[in-house]
């Protein structure tokens, strides 16, 4: 549960419900393409899967979210912080580009989600349109388990004879 008190997610300093909450919760519009990639992120942290939906552009040939998958990530990551490497207007007025990192570890893999991200303002709202992902080296977290290793599931069998198979 959030307090007054709890920082914004998206690393900005200042208090999450004057941050990013207001946008997620639809009380106020981001008012630029780094202030929604913000609270994308934070809805992220926070598991505001229908802001994280809805804060992309609609439309024919546009690529469907995948809620479930999404959802999943969003929780069983641990998110670690929110870089803003650089913000720029793109070719028409209502376009931008935000470059972020975002860190986080899932699975015990510790990874930054490097992503050069369009933006677009549509009737007066930011949307993500689409991103390019930069590849990363992904590092384990902890030690790895060997293949007669008790399984991590707590299954009480060997890691070769359970999860891995």
């Amino acid at each position: 549960m959030s307090t007054n008190n709890d920082l914004c997610p998206c690393g900005s300093g200042k208090k999450y419900s004057e941050c990013c909450e207001p946008i997620i919760k639809g009380k106020e519009k981001a008012s630029t393409a780094e202030a929604c990639m913000r609270a994308r992120y934070s809805a992220y942290v926070k598991h505001e899967i229908d802001f994280i939906i809805s804060s992309c552009e609609e439309g024919e040939g546009i690529a469907e979210i995948d809620r479930k998958a999404t959802e999943d990530w969003s929780r069983e990551s641990q998110w670690n912080g929110l870089k803003i490497i650089r913000t720029e207007k793109g070719e028409k007025e209502n376009e931008a580009i935000v470059e972020f990192e975002a860190d986080y570890t899932l699975h015990q893999m510790h990874d930054v989600h490097h992503e050069i991200s369009g933006f677009k303002k549509i009737d007066g709202e930011w949307k993500y349109v689409a991103g390019n992902v930069i590849p990363t080296t992904v590092k384990r977290v902890g030690a790895k388990v060997g293949r007669n290793d008790p399984c991590p599931c707590g299954s009480g069998k060997k890691y070769k004879q359970c999860c891995g198979r």
